[in-house]
């Protein structure tokens, strides 16, 4: 083990928007970080969480004009309840600030003036959308539209969840305002932005070799971004607008983009000055004697490219530290969908803490969580089973079964022979460390749940409930077998304490005290005394499950019952393909399907699952789109599975399709058809496409949002 403060680290995770309040999606994050902060603790490092409410915005601005009154009251109020949820689950933050905070302010300034003084700033008119009944500029997140990239629709004015493309509300192709449903009025209005491409080769390098990202996330951001020249950043608002005004461009204000991850820097300016400490110790980038401090980004996937691309940026250009890693993680689906007030599963903080315990939620999260990107299920049944059978039936119950035969004894004076349980145990508690050190609490908890089974076996072997009817004549071996089982119980808490830090503390209280250190999962307790045993958690019963969802239903409709009625726009007709040719959208029907394109083709005969295993489908990304001038129907692309996996592929959409449409477009390719050699070269694979009767045209499929290139279809 590492000697107490060798490593200083500074952990966040990403600022909730004070727009609303936490639900449990947002929790897989917040529990992540914690866990891991936990951890480095445990481990006598000095670790510190710090995290902050994100304020400034747009949509702050139009709620708090809706509720009458301030920005700043319902911020306020927004930042009591945050907190709430926060401790009802056990989330511990070194210091919370916020980004509406003096310190915020002035670091903004810093970095705004530094990046002035690289010439990294410019100005120009922008042609902006503006809401003519809310009598505002739109924000990103306040336009709907097409994707004027891949024509996906219902998209917002940032990015495309559907292929990855990051543009501006006024590229979309039929916009709507969400305040009020009106076709928003482009608009000229000054803007400031941040030249990135002069910091184009510093990111291509630092993505790729600063060991900061995942290899997985760098191949996307090498493909979608850093393979073309870099668009400027816009980092401004017009007024209205709740932020901070930018000091040499009045009526100017910052992006919420710009100030939100300076409140990272923010939170610890407030954190150092409680402590005496300078902010350079934790930002700088070190001196001669002193190694700079590690810093831990935690975020969820649909904020990647502004933690790796313009976070980055702003950092190198100030002069500040960089992300030792940038950690990303998943989204949240309850029961296989996403959350949905309307199906009950849209599931709030508060909500949960009214009908379970938090710690069965952490665990869980724990246990599905491997340190990579992939969507976390909290399928209710699977919870309670899982919860159930770990936590309830392999851990308590080692303590339920034993802890009373101890209270008026203690602990044997000498360890006894356990024949290598707890040595094993201790032995299991590098990989375990290592586990959670990568973040896959996954791998740690299946670790932790071998070690209870060994335990319990042992339980189960001795029978000391016999022991115990056997009178005075076995009280000795009795004394024996429980401070085993007590100890390897006392053991698995010590490595369950980042995940369940209530739960260690009852197990603290029942033998051997607060734990403090994760070696003490090295050594076994003798001669200690236990106390009388308590209830230490309770198993899910269905009707648990019942309420929390009929309280999540019963949220939802007081909330819609609430809420005034949105104006909703006559359907946009879908937008014209750059080729002219059809749409990769098509508009959405009122009555059942038509049934022509299936009585044109019939459905093939039936197949097993070991043909269809045969077919190798993966996730891949189009890098290069070309005419293939003497073909009628072929367009020559180039598609990547990341890395330096590429395979030429010839596709039968011309005219359907403009290459220039498709260049950074995920899709699907049949990656182990034999090659084909053509006239025009070798195709060697096929990618997948919809055509047919009914729907004169060639529709590419395109993976859900988060899929990545390599990913195989199952």
């Amino acid at each position: 083990m590492a000697a107490p403060h060798d490593r200083r680290i500074l952990v966040t995770s990403a600022l909730p928007y004070a727009n609303g309040h936490i639900h449990l999606g947002h929790l897989v994050e917040y529990v992540q970080t914690d866990v891991f902060v936990r951890f480095q603790k445990l481990r006598g490092h000095r670790a510190i969480y710090l995290c902050a409410d994100d304020t400034h915005g747009t949509a702050i601005m139009i709620r708090a004009r809706g509720e009458g009154r301030s920005e700043r009251a319902l911020v306020a109020a927004m930042r009591e309840a945050h907190l709430a949820d926060f401790d009802g689950f056990q989330i511990a933050f070194d210091h919370y600030g916020s980004t509406d905070s003096d310190a915020n302010r002035r670091l903004c300034d810093m970095i705004w003036s530094r990046l002035r003084a690289r010439g990294l700033v410019v100005s120009r008119d922008v042609r902006q959308l503006y809401d003519p009944e809310a009598g505002v500029f739109l924000a990103d997140r306040f336009v709907k539209g097409c994707c004027p990239k891949c024509g996906a629709s219902d998209q917002y004015g940032d990015s495309c969840e559907a292929c990855g493309a990051a543009y501006t509300p006024a590229d979309l192709v039929e916009p709507r305002s969400t305040l009020s449903g009106a076709r928003p009025e482009v608009r000229s209005a000054e803007h400031l932005f941040v030249t990135l491409e002069p910091l184009h080769d510093f990111l291509a390098t630092w993505t790729r070799s600063s060991g900061a990202i995942d290899p997985r996330i760098a191949n996307y951001l090498a493909g979608h971004f850093l393979g073309e020249p870099l668009r400027d950043w816009d980092v401004s608002r017009p007024a209205p607008y709740f932020g901070f005004e930018i000091p040499d461009a009045p009526g100017h204000f910052w992006y919420v983009w710009f100030d939100a991850p300076v409140g990272y820097i923010a939170a610890t300016e407030e954190w150092c000055a409680a402590r005496g400490e300078t902010l350079a110790t934790w930002w700088g980038r070190g001196a001669p004697n002193e190694p700079p401090a590690e810093i831990h980004h935690f975020i969820g996937k649909d904020i990647t490219y502004f933690h790796t691309l313009f976070w980055p940026a702003m950092l190198e250009a100030a002069g500040l530290a960089l992300p030792t890693r940038v950690r990303i993680h998943g989204f949240l689906t309850v029961n296989g969908q996403k959350m949905s007030k309307s199906r009950g599963t849209f599931l709030l903080a508060r909500t949960y803490l009214e009908h379970l315990d938090p710690g069965m939620l952490r665990y869980f999260y724990a246990a599905k969580l491997s340190g990579g990107i992939d969507d976390v299920d909290l399928d209710l049944d699977e919870f309670a089973a899982k919860v159930n059978a770990d936590l309830v039936g392999k851990v308590v119950n080692l303590a339920s079964r034993t802890a009373r035969w101890l209270e008026a004894t203690g602990l044997s004076a000498a360890y006894p022979d356990d024949g290598g349980l707890f040595a094993r145990a201790a032995a299991d508690g590098a990989e375990i460390a290592a586990a959670y050190e990568d973040c896959d609490t996954a791998r740690a908890m299946r670790t932790i749940m071998l070690a209870a089974d060994r335990a319990n076996a042992y339980v189960d072997a001795e029978q000391p409930w016999k022991l115990a009817k056997a009178g005075p004549a076995s009280a000795a071996r009795l004394q024996d077998v429980a401070s085993v089982a007590l100890n390897l119980f006392r053991q698995i808490a010590v490595y369950l304490a980042p995940v369940l830090p209530a739960f260690a503390a009852q197990a603290g209280a029942l033998v051997g005290g607060p734990i403090r250190s994760w070696d003490e999962s090295q050594r076994p307790l003798t001669g200690s005394p236990v106390a009388p045993f308590q209830p230490l958690m309770k198993r899910v019963e269905k009707p648990h499950l019942d309420a929390l969802l009929a309280a999540a239903r019963a949220e939802a409709e007081r909330e819609a019952a609430a809420r005034p009625p949105t104006p909703v726009p006559a359907p946009a007709p879908p937008p014209a393909s750059h080729s002219g040719g059809p749409t990769m959208t098509t508009p959405p029907t009122t009555g059942p399907d038509s049934a022509e394109p299936l009585a044109a083709e019939p459905l093939a005969p039936e197949c097993t699952i070991d043909d269809f295993t045969k077919v190798d489908l993966r996730v891949a990304r189009i890098v290069t789109a070309e005419e293939v001038p003497e073909a009628k129907k072929l367009l020559k692309l180039t598609v990547s599975f990341g890395g330096d996996a590429t395979r030429t592929v010839f596709a039968g959409i011309k005219g359907f399709h403009a290459p220039e449409s498709l260049v950074g477009r995920l899709v699907v390719v049949v990656a182990n058809l034999a090659p084909r050699q053509m006239k025009f070269g070798t195709s060697e694979g096929m990618v997948v496409a919809a055509s047919g009767a009914g729907a004169p045209g060639v529709y590419l499929l395109s993976p859900d949002s988060g899929a990545l290139p390599g990913m195989r279809l199952r």
